[in-house]
């Protein structure tokens, strides 16, 4: 019998956790692999992870506070806007990542057996040192601004959580659908420009219109990012209604997520 139709058998199973955990040394080894892979033959190496948040903070501080004069909640613009970008690049890079983890895997899913769900979920995961690198630059950048943070900087780990468990959710979808369809490699860099634009990083969303709000609450995003700002800056209330509305939404992708990529992947060995 042939490796592919035993791979194919094991597909058809529904998802079995405690299957998924005999696995669990497998995923922090795919998503070491990941993080290495991402840096080898770079100049500037995990610099990169300061470099992407740094450039784009000074060019929303450009064009939203310099030009615009937006808002921001009573704190320096760079502080408001960083504080918002290190939640969103791990977001971004985790579904970057995941959204291209199957096709790029082709000789682990045609010829190991495991199960397929954990590629994208090491590739969410290898985002995380980044994060970790940005947090303690968004550290130093508090201390600069004289800002110091209170007890709530201890929600941090879990709203970082949160944003994994976000991009693993939309990524389950966008790398299923990629092994069909190879346009979607194409459609996520235009996508996370416009998610970008629609989770308030550059502006607070008190400058939201009221009739808007409703759906800048149902971006899973907006309640991660007003969290975020809230347990570093200390920035207005805590947003329970905002970061309820964002579980709630990634837990829903992240079901359907589950069923569609368990539904699609018996045909990877032949797509991918």
């Amino acid at each position: 019998m042939s490796a592919t139709r035993v791979i194919e058998r094991g597909w058809l199973g529904r998802i079995d956790p405690a299957e998924l955990w005999r696995y669990r040394d497998l995923v922090f080894q795919l998503a070491r692999r990941d993080l290495q892979l991402r840096y080898r033959q770079t100049l500037f190496g995990v610099a990169w992870a300061i470099l992407q948040p740094v450039a784009t903070m000074a060019v929303l501080s450009v064009v939203f506070d310099r030009f615009a004069k937006i808002p921001s909640d009573g704190f320096p613009y760079p502080l408001f806007a960083f504080a918002a970008l290190v939640p969103w690049q791990l977001f971004a890079l985790a579904l970057s990542q995941a959204s291209n983890s199957t096709v790029a895997n082709p000789s682990l899913i045609t010829k190991v057996y495991f199960p397929r769900v954990l590629i994208p979920a090491a590739s969410v995961l290898s985002g995380m040192p980044e994060f970790a690198v940005s947090f303690v630059v968004l550290v130093a950048l508090m201390l600069w601004y004289g800002v110091h943070p209170s007890l709530a900087i201890l929600a941090v780990p879990l709203l970082a959580l949160l944003a994994v468990v976000a991009a693993l959710a939309v990524g389950l979808w966008l790398s299923a659908l990629n092994v069909r369809y190879r346009d979607v490699r194409y459609a996520i860099p235009f996508l996370l420009q416009l998610w970008l634009l629609a989770t308030p990083i550059a502006y607070p969303v008190i400058l939201v219109p009221e009739r808007w709000r409703l759906f800048v609450f149902l971006n899973p995003l907006a309640g991660i990012v007003q969290g975020f700002r809230w347990a570093v800056l200390g920035d207005g209330a805590f947003p329970a209604t905002m970061l309820a509305v964002s579980l709630g939404a990634s837990l829903v992708v992240l079901v359907s997520g589950l069923w569609f990529f368990q539904r699609l992947q018996r045909s990877f060995a032949d797509e991918v």
